[in-house]
């Protein structure tokens, strides 16, 4: 029955949006070079692979608010065109300039236009977060890319060299080279956190807005994702220096290396709720001190 349900629920939607389905069909032939080279390197790209589940998260969560949007009026308003507008000029420009990143934005604000012109607010205000998640999966620019990934290389080697030596492993670092009296370490730019960062930091996201009604602890699990990130990243280079040094740099390839990735970001994220955990109690403790002391104070009024 439940499946049942489902399907008509499907149905009920798509009759009301159906207008907005055929758009966005037409959208994705608009847009249909654009989107295999998307997909192309959100295949091959291993710092932009969670795109590749990023839309059907997108789905979901409009999927989930099914019944809060047929609950809303739907009121067309012009506005929409401005968007639209600026969305196919992005798109042109980009597409003239072979500027893969503007090409890609165009897309989200020609899909915003959309829902603005044949809608309304209300409804683009109701799917503006999952809409604009999508930002995410676009991959950088590569001058802004470059721009993070050497400094993060220099931040991942200085940490990695510190827990090294804390373990009593002799090191020395030049640059992002980190040299053992064994053999020499080269952090490189798929070493340097940044694939960690932008998947963990993706997550941090959806995970705030599922698990976090308030703004204030959402940017608070924002701000915490960058330290937590660059810090599991150097416990992951501590760990292969430590095997190079004392076992073979043989064992600190391979397996390892896929495996302590994995494993590794699987840390930040299970010590980001955590601390998400954390928060909530010094809140809830926050709370319980005040109805304390409020309780105390009208205590002492006399009746």
């Amino acid at each position: 029955m439940s499946g049942v349900k489902a399907g008509r629920e499907l149905m009920s939607f798509a009759k009301r949006y159906y207008k907005a389905l055929i758009i966005v069909a037409g959208l994705a032939i608009l847009y249909r070079h654009v989107l295999y080279d998307l997909a192309q390197d959100w295949w091959n790209d291993p710092d932009y692979s969670h795109g590749l589940v990023l839309p059907f998260v997108t789905a979901w969560l409009i999927w989930r608010r099914r019944e809060k949007l047929a609950a809303l009026p739907i009121r067309p308003t012009n506005s929409g065109v401005l968007l639209l507008i600026g969305g196919l000029f992005l798109f042109f420009v980009g597409d003239l300039g072979a500027e893969l990143f503007t090409t890609r934005f165009s897309l989200l604000i020609f899909s915003a236009g959309l829902i603005l012109f044949f809608l309304g607010w209300d409804h683009l205000r109701m799917v503006a977060f999952p809409v604009g998640l999508l930002v995410l999966a676009i991959p950088l620019p590569a001058v802004i890319f470059y721009q993070i990934t050497f400094p993060l290389q220099i931040l991942a080697s200085k940490l990695g060299s510190f827990l090294l030596e804390t373990s009593r492993v002799p090191v020395l670092r030049e640059g992002n080279v980190i040299v053992l009296p064994s053999i020499s370490l080269e952090v490189a730019e798929a070493c340097s956190g940044v694939r960690s960062l932008f998947t963990l930091l993706t997550l941090t996201i959806l995970y705030g807005f599922l698990m976090e009604e308030g703004l204030a602890g959402r940017l608070v699990l924002v701000a915490l994702t960058v330290p937590l990130a660059l810090f599991c990243n150097g416990l992951r280079i501590m760990g292969t220096g430590i095997l190079t040094q004392y076992v073979s740099p043989e064992a600190a390839e391979g397996f390892f290396h896929t495996f302590s990735g994995w494993f590794i970001f699987i840390i930040a994220l299970v010590t980001l709720m955590a601390l998400h955990k954390c928060l909530d109690w010094l809140r809830n403790a926050s709370v319980g001190k005040e109805v304390k002391d409020g309780t105390t104070e009208h205590s002492l009024i006399p009746t």
